[in-house]
């Protein structure tokens, strides 16, 4: 995110003596993304930041693919994943279930009600989008309050901890890259600015507000990292607390940005899926679907026509609302569509006739359409709707 914040106490130049009240030095870490030619931030620590006094395996919870084979359309209720009270002994981090991935990507679903362990993922960004509930983000840049329709995007290797708020459930749709997410580029302008035309911009968007100092020692951080066959976990124990940052300064931090500040392109005759888009990957893009006005030209038909995704994969989260062109089809609050590329899809029996004269859509989605194929998660297998994939003949 190449929008510069200044957080804490920082010497005036780089790279230079930053010295505590008692004449000790601080330790300047430099955190940065592409073999440092891309944004960063500095941060200045109480201590040593590489200090570790052990590691141990962290044993990840089952992330095996299985192809989308016979090709369909899937329907996946993601609120069946946790019944009941069982969310009051899940956290953010470990509770998640892997529900669809490919190897640019992987998308998991979790309801918790307990803190999370430190964390930090070293494959790639994270974009946790807040279904319903509250928590607070505590960073190593400082803390995020997180609340309903907040997207919460966590830089590579951000060591943070999830604490859901009040008692209630979390309710957390998890997008994990090996690779970083950005705003869409074609809303940026050549130096990083978002232009004029971008559904948003820079005032949406919600970084820390100051420094979050710990104090312990013997502290654990689960790191996800690579490994030479697929993902692997480890478990580090640091003797100081990794949140002992005094200041910092860049480009490179953790934010929010509520869905709800989102503006809608609308236009005439029905706009395409770029229209939405918020963010996007390396070979994936993220998209917002909102309440907004509908297309205006006298015969339009509002809801989208029947469409191939040639080149992708598309995954739609029904996260509120009324969807118009689903109607029929058993989805609902907490469901993912996917759409497969190769086949054919659009609204259901009746919904193309019913739209003609709408004026406004009450929908909110969270779609993320992948560029190569997306293997299906054991969560996915286990909250498949069956018939989803005959419902248009019937």
């Amino acid at each position: 995110m190449a929008h510069y914040r200044l957080l804490g106490d920082v010497p005036p130049k780089r790279h230079t003596q930053h010295r505590r009240p008692d004449g000790g030095l601080y330790y300047e870490e430099l955190m940065g993304e592409e073999g440092f030619s891309s944004d960063s931030s500095l941060l200045y620590h109480r201590n040593i930041p590489s200090a570790i006094v052990e590691a141990a395996p962290w044993e990840l919870p089952d992330l095996r693919l299985l192809t989308n084979h016979p090709l369909r359309p899937r329907h996946l209720r993601l609120h069946n994943l946790f019944p009941g009270e069982e969310w009051k002994r899940h956290d953010p981090v470990t509770g998640r279930r892997l529900v669809l991935g490919n190897a640019d990507v992987r998308i998991s679903y979790v309801v918790a009600g307990e803190p999370s362990p430190l964390y930090r993922n070293a494959l790639g960004d994270e974009l946790v989008y807040i279904e319903s509930g509250e928590a607070t983000v505590e960073t190593v840049f400082g803390a995020l309050p997180a609340r309903a329709g907040d997207y919460v995007i966590l830089p590579r290797a951000t060591t943070h901890r999830w604490v859901p708020a009040g008692g209630a459930a979390l309710h957390a749709y998890c997008v994990e890259a090996n690779s970083h997410i950005i705003p869409a580029r074609r809303y940026l302008s050549r130096f990083g600015q978002l232009l004029e035309h971008a559904p948003f911009c820079e005032r949406d968007l919600h970084g820390p507000t100051e420094p979050l100092l710990a104090d312990g020692s013997d502290i654990e951080v689960l790191v996800k990292h690579r490994g030479p066959d697929g993902i692997v976990g480890t478990r580090f124990v640091y003797p100081h607390h990794p949140f002992d940052v005094v200041g910092w300064d860049g480009c490179l931090y953790p934010y929010t940005f509520n869905i709800a500040d989102f503006e809608p392109i609308t236009g005439r005759v029905h706009q395409p899926p770029p229209a939405h888009q918020v963010f996007e990957g390396v070979n994936f893009v993220v998209c917002n679907f909102v309440p907004r006005k509908v297309d205006y030209h006298p015969l339009s038909i509002p809801v989208p026509y029947y469409h191939s995704n040639v080149d992708s994969d598309e995954v739609m989260f029904y996260c509120g609302g009324d969807y118009e062109a689903r109607k029929g089809s058993g989805i609902g609050q907490g469901s993912v569509s996917l759409h497969p590329g190769g086949h054919s899809h659009g609204p259901q029996p009746g919904a193309y006739e019913r739209s003609i004269g709408v004026e406004f859509f009450d929908e909110l989605a969270v779609m993320v359409d992948t560029f190569r194929p997306l293997g299906l998660g054991e969560a996915s297998r286990a909250c498949e709707d069956p018939g989803y994939a005959w419902t248009w003949s019937g």
